[in-house]
């Protein structure tokens, strides 16, 4: 890359203002889903599809988006998803009904696959150094805390002063601005083509199959979908079988095979689906928690979580990078699952007439340092490896890893939570020690999730691949972009 340091780290701005605001944009709506149930007459469980459209249009499309990125070149994929995302916000704002509003969500989904797929693939090309490469990471990591942080003050302040609506509206100029500014500055590459491998049966098969298998998962939250859910699952099933048999026989496969055999890559993104599963799932149901078990009002929702996402950012920002630099990204994975792990057993331990000071704010910083430590690692476990014409692929595989895997732990935890507050209201228990308890089995689950990634982590990634010039090789202790700012 003959970029000056300058226009790299510009373009860098460019990518994590992006990140930003699909962060920011999911973490509002979490705080606003009470008011945007009321508002809109969503029932309890189709309030869910207000996070639910968004993830099934971004997980089919990711893959597709990370191929296209490779073919035309990243930066055109990027600024077209960009633009409908920010176009899909507007409509999100103005929508006064609930079939609108998740057909906006779809949308929207769709906008930010076809940017996010193509972002971690850019980062790796701007920064090959294994030191740099690590510190653009951390940088990329902060911003998605820092997004998250803002997202849950922004949604509290926003949903109790002006309306939900504002919450989707405020990426409007933010989305104007940066594709303006990523018009500009981003490297323009060039690749070879559409004729070179858009397999276009191929794109629509995995397509189909990757948003029926996203919906699937999503709707066996509802407990008169079980059936539903795994029909659609099964079709789901033949069609990436079918895909991957149209990949082997297309004489330009939109995947190469090869790629997906490799074990290293099948692990990781194993490791992926279950940080993300517990994250996103996470983040969901103790919104609810300190909402409905706490009594919190969405600003109140807001400033509780605001120090998981200051935590996150710090780690990831300033402590990541070098401890990934020195000891390597499996060593540090493994202690940010550690954490993890330990954050949400401290969660499950939380009695009913929960302190926020001293219940709450410890697990959740905890967790705010095991996933700042964590997430930074397990995506460049993710790329390792990965060729130069192969990056796009491998970025949009690991995206749709994060977001199959927060669409799965988003529904099992769910259902986890609603069947045992169920079954404990049933057995006579008071409704507010119900929730508790239901929100309880539910972090226990997520913690189950951290240990299986832990073994795979520990059993499965126990070398790294051959090292690439889109892959991390050794690692080293001195990082580059010293001076970058976002």
């Amino acid at each position: 890359m003959s970029l000056s340091v300058s226009r790299r780290a510009a373009a860098l701005a460019v990518l994590c203002a992006m990140s930003l605001m699909i962060v920011l944009d999911s973490t509002i709506v979490a705080v606003a889903v009470p008011d945007i149930q009321r508002d809109l007459g969503f029932s309890a469980a189709g309030v869910a599809w207000v996070v639910n459209a968004y993830l099934v249009a971004f997980a089919g499309l990711l893959l597709l988006a990370g191929r296209l990125g490779d073919l035309v070149g990243a930066w055109r994929v990027f600024l077209a998803g960009l633009a409908l995302f920010t176009t899909a916000s507007l409509l999100c704002g103005l929508a006064d009904s609930a079939a609108l509003l998740i057909a906006g969500r779809f949308v929207q989904g769709a906008g930010g696959a076809l940017a996010a797929a193509v972002v971690i693939g850019m980062i790796v090309r701007l920064f090959p150094g294994p030191g740099e490469q690590a510190r653009a990471m951390g940088i990329y990591s902060f911003t998605q805390a820092g997004g998250a942080a803002v997202g849950f003050v922004a949604g509290g302040l926003l949903t109790d002063a002006v309306g939900w609506p504002a919450i989707f509206l405020i990426n409007v100029p933010i989305g104007v601005a940066v594709w303006l500014t990523g018009r500009r500055l981003l490297p323009r590459e060039t690749g070879p083509g559409l004729r070179a491998g858009l397999d276009l049966p191929g794109a629509v098969l995995i397509t189909a199959g990757l948003s029926l298998g996203v919906y699937a998962i999503v709707r066996t939250g509802s407990p008169d979908a079980a059936a539903p859910a795994a029909l659609t699952g099964t079709i789901s099933v033949v069609l990436i079988l079918a895909f991957l048999l149209r990949q082997r026989l297309a004489r330009r496969p939109l995947i190469a095979l090869r790629v997906l055999a490799r074990r290293w890559l099948l692990s990781a993104n194993a490791a992926v689906v279950l940080v993300f599963a517990t994250g996103m799932g996470f983040q969901f149901l103790n919104a609810l928690f300190v909402q409905r078990v706490m009594g919190y009002d969405a600003l109140g929702t807001g400033l509780a979580f605001l120090p998981t996402p200051i935590v996150i950012g710090v780690v990831s920002l300033f402590v990541a990078p070098r401890v990934t630099g020195r000891f390597g990204p499996r060593p540090v994975l493994i202690a940010g699952l550690s954490l993890l792990l330990i954050g949400l057993l401290l969660l499950a331990r939380v009695p009913a007439d929960v302190s926020y000071v001293a219940d709450l704010l410890p697990p959740l910083i905890v967790m705010g340092l095991g996933v700042g430590i964590a997430i930074p690692s397990i995506i460049m476990l993710a790329m390792a490896g990965a060729a130069p014409a192969d990056t796009g692929m491998v970025s949009g595989f690991s995206n749709t890893a994060q977001q199959a895997g927060g669409a799965l732990g988003l529904s099992v935890l769910a259902v986890v939570a609603a069947a045992h507050t169920s079954s404990r209201a049933a057995a006579g228990v008071p409704a507010i020690e119900a929730l508790h308890d239901g929100y309880v089995r539910s972090f226990l689950v997520a913690a189950g999730f951290v240990v299986a990634a832990l073994v795979i982590t520990t059993v499965l990634l126990r070398r790294l691949p051959s090292a690439s010039p889109a892959s991390p090789p050794a690692p080293v202790s001195e990082p580059v972009l010293c001076d970058t700012a976002v």
